[in-house]
């Protein structure tokens, strides 16, 4: 979706054990809603940016009347959050880092798999995508901020139910939910997101998980059948498997979880971690 290619990159996914047995057991992916992750805000944030780049634009050239109509339309479409809700799994581009663990890979007690982004990047297509997330604050240069001025200026109107309007606008809910704050930008984060309204394209069925305190919504990706239609084994998808750096778990351990459980290519790609992280004692 944003025209970057990832056919030389390993995109790695920091989580904890019990997820991993999902992902590798199952052969499943799990997508979380955005809403619910820290950085939910930065969508509502990522769209009012977006408005008042192509605003400025306009106003810049005179257009008051169009700028007031794109701000109109903009926050009409922002009471219809909840419809735009997008999921995503979240990845980086660096392998064995320290932040990462201490963020993603529970505090270091967790699991890294990588992913070959060459083979996610095909299975993303439809509703699904592939995004380098963007941290800038300055919507100005984000190729969004072009397809609606082209919009706007191209209509008398701008209503919400134009075919032309709606697609940009699931574009843009779509690609908001890969922004962040600058101050992650070290992060270098690529998200796998799923966008459940573009109706066309999507046939997930959603799933719940149930807690003690809350349900959460998700949507499974099965990896088997969607490495099938790529014409690869699920396994070409993983190269590698780190033990995170405080992790008690046993290589030799997890190698037989991974044997036992016929995944013995996987076996031989299991490494420990060498970063030095180490938290004081409480």
């Amino acid at each position: 979706m944003n025209g970057k290619t990832y056919e030389n990159e390993i995109l790695y996914h920091y989580t904890d054990f019990q997820a991993l047995d999902g992902i590798l057991h199952d052969a499943s992916l799990r997508v979380n809603n955005v809403l619910n992750m820290n950085d939910a805000a930065e969508m509502r944030y990522f769209m009012s940016r977006l408005c008042e780049a192509v605003a400025g634009r306009l106003e810049n050239e005179g257009d008051g009347r169009r700028a007031e109509a794109v701000r109109e339309l903009f926050r009409e479409e922002l009471k219809k959050e909840f419809y735009y809700s997008a999921y995503a799994a979240c990845f980086s581009l660096y392998r064995d880092d320290a932040a990462q663990w201490e963020r993603y890979g529970n505090r270091g007690r967790g699991v890294c798999i990588a992913f070959q982004g060459k083979y996610l990047q095909k299975m993303a297509k439809g509703a699904l995508s592939l995004q380098t997330v963007f941290y800038q604050e300055d919507m100005s240069t984000h190729n969004l901020t072009g397809i609606f001025y082209r919009l706007v200026k191209t209509k008398k109107e701008l209503s919400s139910n134009s075919p032309d309007i709606k697609k940009a606008m699931n574009y843009a809910w779509s690609c908001s939910a890969a922004f962040k704050h600058p101050s992650f930008l070290s992060e270098r984060e690529v998200r796998l997101v799923v966008s459940p309204f573009v109706k066309e394209y999507f046939d997930i069925k959603p799933c719940y998980h149930i807690s003690r305190e809350r349900i959460k919504k998700y949507y499974p990706l099965e990896l088997d059948s969607m490495c099938r239609e790529i014409g690869i084994g699920w396994e070409q998808l993983v190269p590698e498997i780190i033990i995170g750096p405080e992790s008690t778990q046993s290589k030799s351990i997890l190698q037989d979880y991974l044997r036992d459980n016929g995944m013995e290519c996987l076996a031989e790609r299991v490494s420990m971690s060498n970063c030095p992280l180490r938290r004081s004692p409480a």
